[in-house]
């Protein structure tokens, strides 16, 4: 009723409203302005279309100008801010909040209030310049805004409170603070380079953004005292703000060069005039080539040159002296000019041949040699290409009270280097570039037949919802515009209430990167070739994932006529073999297609960030999982007596037949409460004896890792999530492998689901359960998404993946093993609440937290047992968009689980109820494993690793130290790219990579296998 008393008064009221607004003006005379602004309070919805409407009848409004997406209808009171724009005469809302009534629950303020309305901020400062900076890539703030006495830098982390500009909607801070600081005393700087260094090699300071005492710089060996931030500066997570010298007791580090003191070195001094020229150009590796550089003195005194070497920026040492001339020369030679910058770079065998040879190969010379006025000195330099790419040297003559620094320069190349040089230049697609028109009169569209693609068996009882980006944050984005105006939530703290708003906007966010992404790839002028049953599309790239397709995904054909018509025609990828794509479409596309160029685009597959959005919409219900302030202990799961190594070891010996006996009957009443649907041919009883309750099926496990199984069979804290902390090479799968026997075997109540982020990583888990001997065939079923190829699946789990392709007799199966993606198939069953009893999820620190969401939500929020498994200091989770990234997406719910206090580590370590630490590691050489443990796990790491393993290349003939199994090459090379493939390679490091390579697998003494040698590569090509 009051709606429509409302609606009828607004349009009796706005003619008189729209007069007063042209009076209160100044009328028509101010027309020639460009804009007037005007605050309109108790407005009313008077008409309402799709996505835009009226208020009062005169102005006009966008849903995406609507404050927070409040839905609006016909009669709703509105107050807005509205703009008036001079040329049109009409008026249009820049910002509209809807009205609530005096008995509403809700307390609303006007836009003006709203806007100056602080609110707090939590992030990271992502720019920097003179006047201010930015936070989150979206928030300006000046330098006005700084607490006193903090100087910001790039990365750190920081507490706001922010405030809305509604002359241009964007956001600005109010004021800024460091979210964390402390304070160091006699704390020792471990490293120094130009204007950077570290503290205890845990702290980053920057000298240009460091609070130093006046005629202060700290050097290597300085004992300070310091006050740091926090801040996110490569693996340091600490800034120092401002530091003060303690004592100079330890030694500095003398060999500190910053770029003016190079400068200077390099300058002429002394009235001397010393060749600039340093290039040895190319060279063949193994070739030698020499220089001569003249010292000429024109000045009019007296020059001694006592030293010539080198300063040694060259490990390889491929420069050395030849020849250095005995003499200084009385005249020039005839026909020169006796100009050095004339002859510099002449090669020794161009030189007068009465020069004095001295020993090939010196890199220091102590010479006694004056240099009168108008006289000058040839000095001979030689270099031996050994380093593949390009090298640098620095010549230093040593004078009596200064010294003179040139630069030589030179680049190896071999002849397999020229072999991998591109066959022909770097030549884009898109360089054929056939236009369409510009607003084409017509478009018809041809779709696919709407069957799909998949395993032979695969079900899918229904879909998702379609979670559509909404388009008042696609115009934001588009136009490069403040995200936090249309999403306030990203700039509060991560909570429960706000989970839902907060990570819906961060998929939408990376979803758009991700659209954009696309649209680069688009590809004009593009011939398919015609089969028989398809059309096959050459994507170049495609290998390297740019763009990446899946069996399923849509592409978009686009031909256009002489008559401004448009045939569009959506077509399905049906098979992928490398860079040849198989396309299905249309029938009458496919029997017209006469090979003519046709527009490709690529459409991106939203069935992840769907699953995930799904996912997300549980976070109510999983709050006390996902954000716990407190542990409630419950009975233990199973009450177990565990048997200790050695009397495991006595009861082995001793109870062979009892043992053997009770494991039959065990085995047979695990096999007989399966239920019929997992009951296959193949279903033989295991290989192993399955040992008794209290004995561990791997008696190898060390003592971190048996705690950890005993933790998760007991889930003494379920349902708050247990943490298994498992740094490289500690065993975190094998203990993982341990905790799912024993849960399967012991719990028959039990239903696992594990997941990863990847399929490798969940093939892994597969295989490892299936070597361990302990499982049914008809165990375990193995999803797979329906775009993975039959091929690509390892050959012992295709048996699981059989059994995996029916989506509802796989969730009748004790232990499920998936990605965390394909896990979401489960939403479309209407699964009943504890379905899973137990999610184990591997490798978690590289799953977003919306990823992990997805496994999670299906386990009872009451009773289910979660294990998060990884290592929140190693990569995280991938993600595309910098906005959604400086809001958090990149943090994984073990690394902000970690930063609660419940899980954080304390003086005593870790709570051993929630997390288990793994400190053994069996994989990795003592000197390899010393700074990582220093670094990120408090050095706690202890090696395991068998001797003979690590050991064995430790005195390879090529590492610059004996017994550090450890080799840095610099190469610089050259970033090529060849035809119209977009992949990136460089020749030099793959030389550099198959010699050592050839080096390892030709050794004389325990030659390396080449099944045993890795190479990592960023790209494709480079492999």
């Amino acid at each position: 009723m009051l709606s429509a008393v409302r609606y009828l008064l607004s349009k009796v009221i706005s003619p008189l409203w729209r007069t007063a607004q042209v009076e209160a003006n100044g009328g028509p005379s101010d027309a020639a302005e460009s804009e007037s602004i005007s605050h309109v309070r108790d407005g009313v919805v008077t008409e309402l279309g799709l996505d835009h409407g009226l208020i009062d009848g005169a102005i006009y409004f966008t849903s995406d100008m609507v404050l927070g997406g409040a839905p609006l209808k016909e009669g709703d009171a509105v107050t807005c801010i509205a703009v008036k724009d001079g040329a049109q005469g009409g008026w249009k809302a820049r910002r509209v909040s809807k009205s609530f009534d005096a008995w509403e629950t809700r307390d609303e303020t006007s836009v003006e209030d709203d806007c100056a309305r602080l609110r707090p901020l939590i992030g990271s400062i992502t720019s920097l310049d003179r006047k201010g900076g930015y936070i989150n890539q979206n928030t300006y703030f000046p330098r006005s805004s700084l607490c006193e006495g903090y100087e910001p830098m790039t990365g750190d982390c920081i507490q706001a409170k922010y405030f809305v500009k509604p002359d241009r909607w964007t956001t600005e801070a109010h004021s800024v603070a460091p979210l964390r600081y402390c304070r160091l005393n006699q704390v020792c700087v471990t490293s120094v380079c130009v204007n950077k260094g570290v503290v205890e090699d845990s702290v980053f300071f920057c000298l240009d953004s460091l609070m130093l005492p006046a005629d202060y710089k700290p050097l290597r060996g300085h004992l300070v005292n310091l006050v740091m931030v926090e801040s996110n500066q490569s693996f340091y997570r600490w800034r120092a703000l401002c530091m003060a010298p303690c004592t100079e007791g330890l030694k500095s580090d003398p060999t500190q060069m910053s770029m003016t003191e190079m400068e200077s070195l390099l300058e002429n001094k002394g009235g001397l005039d010393v060749s600039s020229y340093g290039q040895f150009g190319d060279l063949m590796r193994g070739e030698r080539r020499q220089l001569v550089l003249w010292i000429q003195n024109k000045g009019s005194e007296t020059h001694r040159l006592k030293t010539c070497d080198f300063a040694g920026w060259d490990s390889e040492e491929q420069f050395c002296f030849s020849k250095v001339k005995t003499g200084c020369e009385e005249q020039p030679r005839s026909g020169s000019s006796g100009d050095p910058a004339e002859e510099q770079g002449h090669h020794a065998d161009e030189a007068d041949s009465k020069e004095a040879y001295v020993s090939p190969g010196v890199r220091r010379e102590e010479r006694e040699v004056d240099i009168p006025p108008g006289e000058r000195l040839s000095i001979a330099v030689a270099c031996q290409a050994k380093s593949l790419g390009s090298c640098d040297e620095l010549l230093l003559l040593h004078f009596s009270s200064f010294i003179i620094g040139r630069r030589l320069e030179v680049t190896v190349c071999s002849e397999e280097e020229r072999l991998l040089c591109p066959s022909a230049p770097y030549n884009p697609a898109n360089a054929k570039h056939v236009p369409l028109p510009a607003t084409p009169s017509h478009v018809i569209t041809l779709t696919a037949p709407t069957d799909t693609f998949r395993l032979s068996k695969r079900r899918l009882p229904c879909f998702l919802p379609s979670y559509n980006v909404p388009q008042s944050l696609r115009h934001c984005v588009a136009g490069q515009k403040d995200v936090l105006v249309v999403r306030p939530c990203l700039g509060e703290e991560l909570s429960a209430s706000n989970a839902q708003d907060r990570f819906s906007t961060l998929l939408w966010l990376e979803e758009l990167n991700a659209e954009k992404e696309l649209e680069e790839f688009t590809v004009h002028g593009s011939l398919l070739r015609k089969g028989a049953v398809y059309l096959h599309l050459e994507v170049l790239g495609l290998t390297e994932g740019r763009p990446y397709l899946n069996i399923g995904d849509r592409i978009v054909l686009k031909r256009p006529q002489s008559n401004g018509v448009v045939v569009e025609c959506v077509s399905c990828v049906v098979e992928i073999n490398d860079e040849d794509v198989s396309l299905k479409v249309n029938s009458e596309f496919q029997r017209c297609y006469l090979g003519e160029p046709l527009d490709v685009e690529f459409s991106l597959n939203r069935i992840t960030m769907r699953r995930c959005h799904h996912a997300v919409e549980q976070t109510k219900s999983f709050a006390e999982i996902f954000f716990p302030s407190r542990v409630t202990p419950q009975s233990p799961l199973l009450a177990v007596k565990w048997v200790d190594e050695d009397d495991t070891n006595k009861t082995l010996d001793g109870n062979k037949q009892a043992a053997a006996k009770e494991n039959e009957q065990l085995a047979s009443i695990s096999f007989d409460m399966k239920s019929k649907a997992t009951q296959t041919k193949d279903g033989a009883v295991p290989v192993k004896p399955i040992p008794s309750l209290g004995h561990f099926f791997n008696p190898n496990l060390n003592p971190s890792q048996r705690d950890a199984v005993k933790r998760i069979l007991a889930a003494e804290c379920r349902p708050t999530p247990y943490v298994l902390f498992g740094p490289p090479g500690t065993g975190k799968t094998i203990t993982l492998i341990e905790a799912i026997l024993q849960v399967y075997h012991f719990l028959p109540s039990s239903r696992v689901l594990v997941c990863t982020p990847s399929n490798s990583a969940a093939d892994l888990i597969c295989i490892r359960l299936h070597d361990s001997g302990f499982l049914h065939a008809a165990s375990m079923a193995r999803i797979n998404a329906s775009c993975r190829q039959e091929k690509c699946i390892p050959e012992m789990l295709r048996q699981y993946s059989r059994a995996g392709e029916d989506i509802s007799q796989a969730s009748l199966y004790r232990i499920v093993v998936s990605t965390c993606s394909s896990a979401g198939m489960f939403f479309n069953l209407g699964l009943q609440v504890g379905h899973f009893t137990h999610v184990f999820l591997d490798e978690a620190g590289q799953a977003t937290e919306p990823e992990s969401l997805i496994p999670i939500s299906l386990i009872s929020e009451k009773d289910g047992q979660l294990v998060l498994a990884g290592d929140p200091c190693q990569l995280g989770p991938i993600v595309k968009s910098k906005v959604a990234a400086a809001f958090g997406l990149g943090v994984s719910m073990l690394e902000r689980l970690m930063a609660n206090p419940l899980y954080a580590r304390q003086e005593w370590g870790y709570n051993p109820k929630l997390v288990t630490k793994l400190i053994y590691n069996y994989r990795s050489h003592e000197a390899l494993l010393t700074m990582p443990s220093k670094l990120f796990y408090h050095g706690e790491l202890c090696v395991k690793a068998p001797k003979a393993v690590v050991d064995s290349l430790c005195m390879w003939k090529t590492l610059p130290k004996k017994g550090f199994p450890l080799l840095f090459h610099g190469v610089r090379g050259k970033e090529m790219r060849e035809g119209n493939n977009p992949s990136w390679f460089n020749p030099v490091e793959a030389v550099q990579a198959m010699m050592y390579s050839c080096q390892l697998a030709k050794k004389s003494y325990k030659p390396v296998a080449a099944s045993e040698i890795g190479i990592i590569a960023p790209y494709r090509k480079q492999v």
